[in-house]
């Protein structure tokens, strides 16, 4: 229907006026397509009910009351009854965990780089360290020698990005693929990424090399 309200839908037999129209919402697997759906009132047996409670009580007031119903007029079922958030939250909670495990994967990772990077940058600047003491001499700034030692280190990251981006977005389109209803991956988000990636490159290896360009230069170059 073009304007659905008060149209009058037939099921088995039976008349439903349309009183309202609600937006789509996932019922079922967040991985399937929302199929049609009516919400009716009580027309016959019912196994289900959906309630919204007063805001004015509290939860227990609430439940108490509509507990006291229900044992008036289904006294011989037990009243069990679940809420409607914690349901919908269900759905997704493997994709929350998920989540979860990632980013602290991806945290370790990322903890465990910066220690293999400061690790290379203080092998790289003490065996240059004879190196940096003559530039130093000859009039090298310590712009210069941070820019020297840091060089390397940028063209493997930033190598290591032109592998790791076409990759990463890869695996999230097919990740994403599994879904109905998805969210696009913005380019801008890989170059937000690139560019912290190197800033904490950057931070990492710059310790060392301020270190090692700050260094007196006549204990870097005098002979054991």
């Amino acid at each position: 229907f073009d304007d659905p309200i008060g149209e009058v839908v037939r099921e088995w037999g039976r008349e439903y006026h349309v009183v309202g129209v609600v937006r789509d919402f996932v019922l079922e697997s967040p991985y399937d397509p929302i199929r049609p759906m009516t919400i009716g009132g009580p027309a016959g047996w019912i196994n289900n009910m959906n309630i919204k409670l007063s805001a004015a009580g509290s939860m227990s007031e609430n439940l108490n009351r509509v507990e006291a119903i229900f044992r008036k007029y289904n006294p011989g079922q037990p009243f069990m009854y679940q809420f409607a958030d914690e349901a919908y939250a269900r759905k997704f909670d493997r994709e929350q965990r998920m989540g979860s495990m990632i980013t602290w994967f991806a945290a370790l990772a990322v903890f465990i780089s910066c220690l293999g990077l400061f690790g290379l940058s203080a092998y790289t600047a003490e065996s240059r360290r004879k190196e940096i003491g003559i530039r130093k001499v000859i009039g090298a700034s310590i712009t210069d020698i941070v820019s020297l030692l840091s060089r390397e280190f940028l063209v493997l990251v930033s190598v290591s990005l032109v592998i790791g981006i076409p990759v990463a977005w890869y695996a999230m389109s097919r990740w994403l693929e599994g879904y109905a209803y998805r969210t696009n991956i913005p380019w801008y988000l890989f170059a937000i990424i690139a560019g912290l990636t190197i800033g904490i490159a950057l931070i990492t290896v710059c310790f060392q090399a301020i270190k090692a360009a700050t260094a007196y230069p006549v204990k870097s170059i005098k002979t054991e």
